[in-house]
């Protein structure tokens, strides 16, 4: 199955308010006394990705930014390009450095590696908690039987998957909003003319995996939307 790589419409608000809303009734997933949030962030890094990339190295510190209160963030940046190439960093609590990282990165073409990446979420959270994985990307190429079965087990180790599709083909966003509900998460389309939107989604997915459900709802006006969108997806999540 492949993606359209051309860009998409800018997605309406009420797509965003339903992303928001999923994570409303979510049960509070909280870092833990002295521990940092842990956020897997996972972009797919092939040929036609480098702006998306690029936009994604801008949109990082808002993340830690709106996790500050509530005890900070952990991050480790993953992603897959070229033939068969996927790397992911160390977890990381330094913005600068996360940057520093993302900026070396050149996106080459290949094949999606969305297995890989779940597979990588599983062996981590088995390991240690990991709050949340976040996935950017337009396309699937792989069998999504496989991809299903491996966001099941992310679900039954409470770690849920945040999609976030660029592009409007079809098939991916069937199978992307298949994975986010296997593995207890959320969806949403975007666009690189919506940063903005973009941006208080990722700091959403932030907030919730340092404080959880109750966190979102403390977020400031400028990013309720946001929250509200990811709430009403979440409402299912298993406990």
């Amino acid at each position: 199955m492949t993606g359209d790589r051309r860009l998409t419409d800018r997605p309406t608000s009420a797509a965003v308010a339903a992303f928001l809303k999923r994570v409303e009734t979510m049960p509070a997933v909280r870092a833990g006394a002295g521990r940092r949030g842990r956020l897997l962030f996972t972009i797919d890094a092939t040929a036609s990705r480098q702006p998306t990339w690029d936009r994604a190295c801008t949109l990082t510190g808002h993340m830690f930014e709106a996790t500050r209160g509530l005890g900070g963030l952990s991050m480790s940046l993953a992603y897959y390009r070229g033939y068969g190439e996927f790397m992911a960093t160390p977890w990381l609590s330094d913005v600068d450095e996360i940057t520093r990282r993302m900026t070396t990165v050149t996106c080459l073409g290949g094949q999606t590696q969305i297995q890989k990446v779940l597979e990588h979420a599983i062996a981590e959270t088995r390991r240690e908690r990991v709050n949340a994985l976040v996935f950017i990307g337009d396309a699937m190429e792989e069998n999504p039987d496989i991809l299903a079965h491996r966001a099941g087990e992310l679900g039954m180790l409470n770690c849920p998957g945040f999609f976030f599709q660029e592009g409007r083909d079809p098939l991916v966003e069937r199978c992307f909003r298949e994975l986010a509900r296997l593995s207890g998460g959320a969806y949403a389309p975007f666009d690189l003319s919506s940063a903005d939107a973009l941006r208080d989604l990722l700091a959403a997915v932030a907030v919730y995996a340092a404080g959880g459900r109750e966190a979102l709802s403390r977020l400031p006006p400028s990013r309720s939307g946001a929250a509200a969108l990811l709430t009403h997806q979440l409402a299912g999540r298993r406990g």
